[in-house]
C-alpha cells in the first residue's frame, strides 16, 4: 500500500471509448496536503483523468489509488476519502441552500441534528448565511459555486477533485475561490485541481501536470515549467517593416536560438539572457534598425501553454464534455 503521505498514485492509467483513446498513460503523484494543478486544452483529457480517480470511470489499464487505497478494487474506501466538484453545480435549483446542504448531510449519515450543525458552519463559512433561506433560482453564478463547494465539504473529505470550479465567475468571486482552496489547504485539504486559467494554477500550485491529446506532456512547478522554454523572453519591436527579416536574422545570430511570436514587427525568442540582449541591442544600432520596444521577461505560463499544446482553442473531448 502507498504511504499515507501520498494522495494520489496514479500508473499508467489509459482510458479508451472503442478506437479513441482519451486518456494515454498518464502518470500522477499528488503528496497530501498539497495544490496539483491539471492544466490543457479543451478535450485535453483532464476531466476524464479526475472522473477515473473518482472512481465515476474505469481505467481500461493502468492503476491509481487514494491514500494508498486502489480505485476499482477499493471503490468505496475510496468515496469515503473525497470530494468532488465539477464544473456544474449539482445542487437543486428548486430548494434553498440550507435545504441542499441539510439534505447532502442527511445523505452522507449525518442525524438530524448533526446536519443542522454541519450546515449552519458550512453557511457561515461560505458567506451565504444571509441567503440560505433563498431560492438558488435568484443566485449568482458564484454564490452558485460557493454553494457546490460547501456541498462537497459537508463530509470533510482529506481530498477534494476541484473540476474547473471557476469556470464562468467574475475576477472577484474567482479571488474568493482562490483564497478558499488556500484555506482548505491550510486546514490540511489535498486538493487536485483542474483548470484552463493559467493565473490560476501559478497562483495556486504546488506543482503542475500539462495533458495534452490525453498524455502528460509536462510536469513540475510553475517556475520549472517556465524555464523549460528559456530563462527569459527577449522581446524587439522594430518600426521599420522592411528591416523585419534583417533584425530576425541579427537576433537568431547572437541568441542562437530560433525566434517565435513574430507579428506585426514584433519579434520574440525564449533563450536570451541580460547579456545577450544589450548585444542584440548594440547590434540593431549599428545595423541601422530603428527599435520601437525592448523587453526581457521570464516566461509565463500562457508561453508555456502554447509551446507545451500548440493550438490553445482545442478540441472537444470523445464524451462530448470538456476535458
Amino acid at each position: 500500500m502507498s504511504s499515507p503521505t501520498v494522495a494520489i498514485q496514479a500508473e499508467g492509467m489509459v482510458k479508451r471509448y472503442g478506437p479513441v483513446t482519451a486518456v494515454n498513460d498518464v502518470n500522477l503523484t499528488v503528496p497530501a496536503g498539497t495544490v496539483h494543478a491539471v492544466l490543457g486544452p479543451n478535450g485535453a483529457g483532464k476531466t476524464t483523468t479526475v472522473r477515473m480517480l473518482a472512481t465515476l470511470l474505469r481505467p481500461t489499464s493502468g492503476s491509481a489509488k487514494i491514500f494508498g487505497y486502489d480505485v476499482v478494487r477499493d471503490a468505496t474506501a475510496v468515496r469515503s476519502l473525497i470530494g468532488v466538484t465539477g464544473q456544474y453545480a449539482s445542487v437543486d435549483n428548486d430548494l434553498s441552500a440550507y435545504e441542499n446542504l441539510t439534505i447532502f448531510a442527511r445523505l452522507v449519515g449525518l442525524s438530524r441534528k448533526q446536519a443542522k450543525v454541519r450546515t449552519d458552519e458550512l453557511l457561515e463559512e461560505f458567506s451565504l448565511t444571509d441567503v440560505a433561506r433563498r431560492p438558488l433560482k435568484n443566485f449568482s453564478g458564484g454564490m452558485r459555486r460557493r454553494l457546490d463547494l460547501a456541498a462537497t465539504l459537508i463530509s470533510k473529505p482529506p481530498l477534494i477533485f476541484l473540476d474547473e470550479p471557476t469556470t464562468g465567475l467574475d475576477p472577484r468571486t474567482r479571488v474568493d475561490m482562490w483564497n478558499t482552496v488556500r484555506r482548505l489547504v491550510a486546514q490540511g485539504s489535498t486538493i487536485l485541481l483542474t483548470t484552463q486559467y493559467l493565473e490560476e494554477a501559478d497562483e495556486l500550485a504546488d506543482r503542475i501536470t500539462v495533458i495534452d491529446r490525453g498524455a502528460v506532456v509536462a510536469e513540475g512547478t510553475a517556475i520549472e515549467l517556465k524555464e523549460s522554454i528559456g530563462r527569459s523572453v527577449f522581446t524587439v519591436v522594430v518600426d521599420d517593416p522592411e528591416q523585419h527579416q534583417r533584425a530576425i536574422g541579427i537576433v537568431e545570430r547572437i541568441t542562437c536560438a530560433p525566434v517565435n511570436n513574430i507579428a506585426a514587427g514584433r519579434i520574440a525568442t525564449n533563450h536570451a539572457d541580460a547579456s545577450s540582449a544589450t548585444t542584440v541591442l548594440l547590434a540593431l544600432q549599428q545595423a541601422g534598425i530603428t527599435v520601437r520596444e525592448l523587453g526581457l521577461s521570464r516566461p509565463d505560463l500562457n508561453e508555456v501553454f502554447f509551446a507545451l499544446t500548440g493550438d490553445p482553442q482545442g478540441q472537444s473531448d470523445t464524451t462530448g464534455e470538456a476535458a
